[in-house]
């Protein structure tokens, strides 16, 4: 990847793809997306512990608006859950009932819907004003990587200004692997206004600034996955959107195991494989598959202008 130093993003000239026939700013080069962070940068952990034996998860969830970056010179207001873009991930089995008091630390109205629950959405998922807490409770019926997002209106700019992450619900007989990682696809759309972080208008016409895996363009490039040769590794994988398709790739690896929305296309095949893992917004699955050499895998979207929007990292393999 081309990359500059980390400092203030500059845009297109004003004939790019998002210029002023619509009167939206134009976007940020693919090599100012993937410029060296902030020193401040710490990639979100994509690593996976194991389903914890307990049957009621109790879980807070703050909402917090935070100042952070976002990208290499991009600094905002973000709104998010406990701090973090995605946030924090869920684990259970099926069965498994979860308890989880939500609390509005925000300036304005939030709230949360956990699609990992099947209940009448009118109480735990209405708007709580500033100081406000709810407590919203669901059994897990079935398995899932499931999305949960803030579902004020507007939608669709509180899940890009950050409010969203995943509940992973394994499946039945679900093995282990020796590496397990989440990668979350999630969109930004940034505004000229930084205490607004969000450009309403960039996320209807659809013209996201970056496009991340976990949170930040670009992130695991600059500190890639890990495994060994020979290694099996899964990949659980969530599109968060608002609005964008995913076409999941690891270049230089065949998947013989992909679940997409609760069934298993192929389960350990020998002699059958699969390219990618195609999801909407909104939904999710696993992946698994053995890197047999020492190397750099890439991790892409391969809607390619979605990968040079950021959607893009590393599996470095070692040899054992």
């Amino acid at each position: 990847l081309d990359v500059i130093a980390t400092g203030t993003v500059h845009s297109h000239d004003s004939d790019s793809a998002s210029g002023p026939s619509n009167g939206l700013p134009a976007l940020p080069t693919m090599a100012e997306l993937s410029a060296n962070p902030g020193e401040q940068f710490v990639p979100w952990d994509a690593a996976l512990d194991p389903a914890p034996e307990e049957t009621v998860h109790h879980v807070s969830l703050e909402v917090e608006e935070v100042e952070k970056e976002v990208a290499p010179g991009r600094t905002q207001t973000v709104w998010t859950f406990n701090g973090q873009t995605p946030g924090p991930v869920l684990r259970g089995k099926v069965g498994d009932r979860f308890v989880v008091e939500l609390t509005n630390n925000g300036s304005m109205g939030h709230s949360i819907d956990f699609h990992a629950g099947d209940i009448s959405p009118d109480e735990p998922m209405r708007t709580i004003e500033p100081g406000e807490s709810l407590t919203y409770e669901f059994t897990a019926n079935r398995s899932g990587i499931w999305m949960y997002h803030c579902s004020t209106s507007p939608m669709s700019v509180h899940i890009a200004n950050g409010m969203y992450g995943a509940v992973i619900i394994d499946p039945p007989g679900l093995e282990p692997v020796d590496e397990e990682y989440v990668l979350i696809q999630g969109e930004q759309y940034w505004s000229s206004d930084l205490t607004e972080g969000t450009d309403a208008d960039a996320v209807a016409y659809g013209t996201p600034s970056a496009v991340t895996f976990n949170g930040y363009p670009f992130q695991y490039d600059h500190e890639p996955l890990s495994a060994q040769a020979g290694d099996r590794v899964r990949m659980w994988v969530l599109d968060a959107g608002p609005n964008l398709p995913l076409s999941f790739h690891v270049v230089g690896t065949q998947f013989d195991t992909v679940w997409s929305e609760g069934d298993y296309l192929i389960d350990h095949s020998e002699d059958s494989g699969s390219q990618t893992l195609g999801l909407l917004a909104a939904q999710g699955g696993f992946v698994e598959f053995s890197p047999h050499q020492a190397g750099s895998y890439t991790i892409v979207n391969h809607a390619m202008s979605n990968a040079e929007r950021g959607a893009h990292g590393k599996l470095v393999v070692v040899d054992n």
